[in-house]
């Protein structure tokens, strides 16, 4: 499981930290348990102001969506006991975001995450997807303060 922190200040965004939670242990409840810890450590060493996960996809493997889905309620889990709030995003929608195009492979991703946050050493493709969501989160949080500020100011 990748994670990813961005630093926001005005249109201003930063690098701060990222990494990849290795799931470990004997069964499904001792690696989610591992999730959790690890992602929690995350969480409070780092102390974000607001998370995003990517949402689920299903494929033809149901068990293998399954898991995915106990590990992506892991990730909701550990923020929302935080208390901050969770924002969810396509898979689609972070590559439009981040790329420009919603089909965009892998490799782009990584690239474009390089060029918008200058100099991070990416701990591999889950952190760079965990990047990608988090700047997409940023984005769409931005836009969103912009259309209440505007919304303010028309007296609405």
């Amino acid at each position: 499981m990748g994670w990813g922190v961005i630093d926001v200040m005005g249109s201003k965004v930063t690098h701060v930290a990222n990494g990849v939670c290795t799931s470990t242990g004997p069964d499904l409840a001792a690696r989610l348990l591992s999730l959790h810890a690890q992602l929690t450590d995350v969480l409070f060493t780092h102390n974000p102001q607001s998370a995003a996960v990517e949402q689920t996809f299903v494929n033809r493997d149901g068990a293998g969506t399954l898991k995915l889905g106990q590990a992506r309620g892991i990730a909701m889990l550990v923020p929302a006991q935080a208390g901050l709030n969770v924002g969810e995003y396509a898979p689609n929608a972070v590559k439009k975001t981040v790329v420009g195009v919603g089909h965009a492979d892998k490799k782009q991703v990584d690239h474009m995450v390089r060029m918008q946050l200058p100099g991070v050493q990416i701990a591999g493709p889950d952190a760079a997807d965990a990047l990608a969501i988090a700047l997409c989160h940023a984005w769409h949080g931005r836009a969103a303060g912009q259309l209440n500020a505007a919304l303010q100011r028309a007296g609405a």
